[in-house]
């Protein structure tokens, strides 16, 4: 019996081992007695194994299988599997909304040994579709924990997987690109069914913002807590009004757009420019979000629209509808760039930034129009990172300057567009 171990009465077993012992030079024997009482085996005479067997499979498009043990939800889920090279941070990333419709495999082996809170949370609720990772900790050590991460995902209908070869699927991943894979707990699904799943199932051409984003505007005025404020010197003090558009927007991008001195209206996807425009802001923000920028026309449009009225600031998937807006292109990278170590030049000043980025689309820089400046190259590949124009007042960044989880070079830029908000004041 899967699972179990059967226990019978009065068994006796001799058992042979090869190890060296006074009584033979060969051989050792000894003998072990099981018996069955009331308190192990019940009526049935039947105990569960006090080791959790592997009950999961995650079955990828290329036709390989891997076992594994559930945690979290259970059920059967498809989604676009992403590695993640981050060190720490699981948290926030199992709620960046970002990752909505991906499987989320975490590069570094140990996970959940720090629990969950609620003050890291980036979103209110967890988007991704599910989470694999390489050894589940069975004890969470940290003074502000209130959760295991087990819990935290079964609460939310996440699932998740552990003890599988995470290695192994990376290295798949990085040769083949990202893949669409089936993950189940459920017996009764075949192996040849979870891989039609995966096969028949695709994230290209997708709209996920929709399912991310706010219903109706809101502001937002909480800023970075005292204790964990790392860059407030020569902090302007005057107030900007900014409405940023939620994509699929994280929490700690507000709070350092508010700590920069920003009052912050965060509207939905849909929200018309013209609406916009009545709203009279210093400037605009388009956020991070997850899935395909082609396949949000309504976002392309509304960014148009108000290119060269107001200052922008684009971030990820903002970056990446600015560069269709402005004529561009963009296109599906192998298997993206996830994770909190990635280096960065800022062709501007020549110096280099260890970013944090999480997105599987990149702009053109060839296809872009003259006058639009390329200001950041990824140093991994040399893609593009980022753009400006001073004609159009904007701004953007492929990667996430406000990290959370990563390093802090970026965070200076949020400073950048107080300067180009400050910038248009003072023409007016």
């Amino acid at each position: 019996m899967d699972g179990c171990l059967k226990i019978h009465n009065a068994v006796s077993t001799t058992i042979t081992s090869p190890v060296f012992s006074k009584k033979s030079a060969n051989f050792r024997v000894f003998t072990v007695k099981c018996s069955s009482d009331g308190a192990l085996s019940g009526a049935a005479g039947v105990v569960e194994r006090p080791w959790k067997v592997a009950d999961a499979r995650l079955v990828l498009e290329d036709g390989s299988i891997w076992k594994a043990k559930s945690f979290g939800a259970h059920g059967t889920q498809v989604g676009e599997v992403v590695f993640n090279t981050s060190l720490t941070g699981y948290q926030e990333i199992i709620t960046d909304p970002s990752y909505a419709g991906q499987f989320v495999l975490m590069t570094n082996p140990h996970i959940g040994n720090t629990g969950v809170n609620f003050g890291d949370e980036e979103s209110m609720q967890c988007f991704l579709a599910g989470l694999v990772i390489r050894s589940l900790s069975i004890s969470t050590s940290n003074w502000r924990c209130k959760e295991t991460l087990d819990d935290y995902l079964a609460e939310r209908n996440i699932m998740g997987i552990y003890d599988v070869d995470t290695r192994a699927i990376t290295r798949r991943l990085r040769e083949d690109g990202s893949l669409i894979g089936v993950l189940s707990t459920e017996n009764s699904k075949s192996d040849e069914e979870l891989l039609e799943m995966s096969r028949t199932w695709d994230i290209v051409g997708v709209d996920l913002i929709s399912g991310v984003s706010c219903k109706s505007p809101y502001e937002w005025i909480d800023r970075t807590a005292s204790d964990w404020e790392f860059n407030d010197n020569g902090r302007n003090k005057e107030t900007f009004n900014v409405v940023a558009y939620d994509f699929g927007i994280k929490h700690n991008i507000l709070r350092r757009l508010a700590s920069y001195g920003c009052k912050i209206t965060v509207v939905p996807s849909t929200w018309p420019a013209s609406e916009t425009l009545k709203m009279k802001p210093d400037g605009v923000l388009f956020s991070n979000g997850p899935g395909d920028p082609s396949a949000v026309p309504y976002a392309v449009k509304a960014v148009k629209e108000l290119i060269g009225k107001i200052p922008i600031f684009g971030i990820c998937m903002g970056h990446q509808l600015l560069g269709q807006a402005l004529g561009g292109k963009t296109f599906k990278m192998k298997f993206g760039h996830h994770g909190g170590n990635h280096p960065v030049r800022n062709l501007r000043n020549g110096c280099v930034e260890i970013s944090a980025q999480n997105h599987n689309y990149a702009v053109d820089p060839k296809s872009l129009p003259e006058g639009v400046e390329v200001t950041h190259v990824n140093l991994n590949d040399g893609s593009c990172a980022g753009l400006a124009s001073s004609k159009m007042k904007l701004m953007s960044l492929q990667y996430h300057p406000e990290a959370s989880p990563g390093p802090h070079d970026s965070d200076p830029v949020f400073g950048e567009f107080i300067q180009l908000m400050k910038q248009e004041k003072v023409k007016q």
